[in-house]
């Protein structure tokens, strides 16, 4: 059975076009409205962070707009205090973009855990390296054997 890459059945011009054919696609879907609704809300968040002093607007983002409330987003209980202080100025400025909202609704939602800067792992045992070794000559596919024995020669 021959098997073919993306590109060898719809031809080297549809690789060129894959982002527009995505945009096509998506304009065909309510897909569209989505990324509108996605855009629009950043907008308004760059908006309402003008306002904001910059150490707590780097803390805080517009999650949405719902039932007449903006929707904010902080990393901890710290800036939820903050910046509800500012949940005048930030509805205000809401009403004046064209939004008409009433409240404002802070949750707390923490960073993800991933480091900034990973550590490198520990170094490999030599009875793993063997190990890997040993794998590698005991697959068929050769793509597989190449990175087992890549991943076997690392200190």
């Amino acid at each position: 059975m021959l098997k073919r890459s993306h590109n060898q059945v719809h031809g080297a011009a549809a690789s060129n076009n894959g982002p527009v054919q995505a945009l096509q696609a998506a304009n065909e879907t309510n897909l569209m409205k989505l990324i509108k609704r996605a855009q629009q809300l950043d907008q308004l968040d760059q908006t309402l962070r003008q306002i904001l002093p910059p150490a707590l607007a780097n803390q805080c983002r517009l999650a949405n707009i719902s039932q007449e409330k903006l929707v904010y987003s902080v990393s901890n209980p710290v800036w939820k205090s903050k910046l509800r202080l500012y949940g005048d100025a930030l509805i205000s400025a809401a009403g004046a973009a064209g939004f008409q909202v009433q409240a404002l609704t802070i949750k707390v939602t923490p960073p993800d855990l991933v480091p900034l800067n990973p550590t490198t792992g520990k170094p490999l045992t030599q009875a793993v390296r063997d190990s890997l070794r040993a794998t590698a000559h005991s697959v068929e596919d050769p793509q597989l054997r190449e990175q087992l024995l890549k991943l076997a020669s690392l200190p």
